[in-house]
C-alpha cells in the first residue's frame, strides 16, 4: 500500500466526560458531544455536558492535541430559539473547535453573530448535493459537511471533487432510515420529536411485556417487536421494529444491524474524504475505548501505507451484524 499524503481525522462521541477522556486517550483526533438539553440530537437522561463540563472537557481535549465539535444539531421550536441561541454563544465563550449545525435559521444567527466560530453542517441537514452545499458554504461559510450515510463511495468522491469545503462520512455504528435527519416515525409514537426535542424512541415511552415464554416490546403503545425465548429484546425503535406485511413477518424498515467500514476505508481516503466520524455518544466509554483504538490503528496503519490490523467488533455491534450500508449500494 502507498502511504497518504494527508492525513484524515478521527472524529469520535462522546456522549460523557468519562466518554470523552477515553475517546481521547484512546486517540481521538476530535470528539462530537451535545449540552444536556434540547439543542442536540441525542438528548437522553444520562447523557451530554453542562457547561462547567464542556469547559473542563474543552481544557483536556486541547491539553492533548484534540479538537472539540459541539452539536447544536436540533431545530429550534418555533418562536422560542433562546436556548438554540445561547448554546451557540455558550460555544463560542468556551472556546470550542468547531459548532455542528442543520437549521438554517441557527447557521444564520451563528455566522453573523460569530464570524470567527467554525460551522460545520450536521447530517441532520441532510444535504447531499453539490448544489445544498455549496449554498452552505456560500450563505454561511460552513467549512465542513457531514454527509448522510444514503452516499455510495462514487458519489461521495465526486462531491468531494465539486465542493469547495471538507467532506465527514460515517465510518461506524448506527444506522439511520431514509433521508438523514427526517425521522418521524418516533414523532408518530411518542410525541417526542428526534429533530426538535432531541430524543428518538425516549426510554419513558418504552416498555417490555412479558406474554407466556414471549417477550413483547412496545414503544408508545405500538408493539414493535415480539421476541421468543431466549432471543435477545432489543430496543423498540419504530425504524427496525418488525412487522407483519403481506403475511411476511420481516424488518420493514431496517434490520438491527451495525455500519462498519473497515474494509473501504482506503476507498473512502481516495475519494477525498477529510474527517471519519464514529457513531455512538447513547454508548459507554469502553465501548467508545475499544472502537477508537480499533479505528485509530486501522488508519494510521493506512496512513503509513501498512496493511491495517483485523478487528472483531461483532461483540459490541447491533445485532451483531455488520454492513457497508450505502456505500457499496449496487441497486438502483
Amino acid at each position: 500500500m502507498t502511504a497518504l499524503s494527508r492525513p484524515v481525522e478521527l472524529v469520535c462521541p462522546a456522549g460523557t466526560p468519562a466518554a470523552l477522556r477515553a475517546a481521547i486517550d484512546a486517540g481521538a483526533d476530535s470528539v462530537y458531544l451535545g449540552f444536556r438539553d434540547e439543542t442536540n440530537a441525542r438528548n437522553f437522561p444520562g447523557l451530554n455536558f453542562n457547561r462547567e463540563e464542556l469547559a473542563a472537557g474543552v481544557d483536556y481535549a486541547h491539553g492533548h492535541g484534540a479538537k472539540v465539535l459541539l452539536a447544536i444539531n436540533t431545530f429550534p421550536r418555533a418562536g422560542q430559539p433562546e436556548a438554540w441561541h445561547k448554546a451557540v454563544d455558550d460555544a463560542a465563550r468556551l472556546k470550542v473547535d468547531a459548532i455542528i449545525v442543520a437549521d438554517l435559521g441557527l447557521c444564520d444567527y451563528a455566522a453573523r453573530k460569530h464570524p470567527d466560530l467554525r460551522l460545520h453542517l450536521s447530517v441532520q441537514a441532510s444535504a447531499s448535493s453539490a448544489e445544498a452545499i455549496r449554498f452552505y458554504h456560500r450563505a454561511f461559510n460552513i467549512r465542513r459537511a457531514v454527509l448522510p450515510r444514503v452516499l455510495t463511495v462514487q458519489e461521495i468522491a465526486a462531491l468531494c471533487a465539486d465542493v469547495p469545503i471538507e467532506m465527514e462520512v460515517f465510518i461506524f455504528g448506527g444506522l439511520c432510515v431514509m433521508a438523514e435527519g427526517r425521522c418521524a416515525l418516533s414523532s408518530y409514537a411518542t410525541g417526542k420529536s428526534p429533530n426538535m426535542n432531541g430524543a428518538c424512541s425516549p426510554a419513558s415511552h418504552v416498555r417490555y411485556i412479558e406474554k407466556g415464554d414471549k417477550v413483547e416490546s412496545q414503544l408508545g403503545g405500538f408493539t414493535i417487536n415480539t421476541f421468543g425465548a431466549g432471543e435477545p429484546a432489543g430496543y423498540p425503535t419504530l425504524c427496525k421494529g418488525r412487522f407483519e406485511t403481506n403475511g411476511r413477518l420481516s424488518y420493514l424498515f431496517e434490520e438491527p444491524t451495525s455500519l462498519n467500514t473497515f474494509a473501504i476505508l482506503p476507498d473512502l481516503i481516495a475519494a477525498g474524504v477529510t474527517a471519519f466520524k464514529i457513531e455512538g455518544r447513547q454508548r459507554g466509554r469502553a465501548y467508545v475505548a475499544n472502537v477508537v483504538t480499533a479505528f485509530r490503528q486501522t488508519v494510521d496503519a493506512i496512513g503509513r501505507g501498512e496493511a491495517p490490523p483485523v478487528f472483531d467488533l461483532d461483540g459490541i455491534t447491533e445485532g451483531g451484524r455488520q454492513t457497508a450500508g450505502a456505500y457499496e449500494r449496487n441497486w438502483r
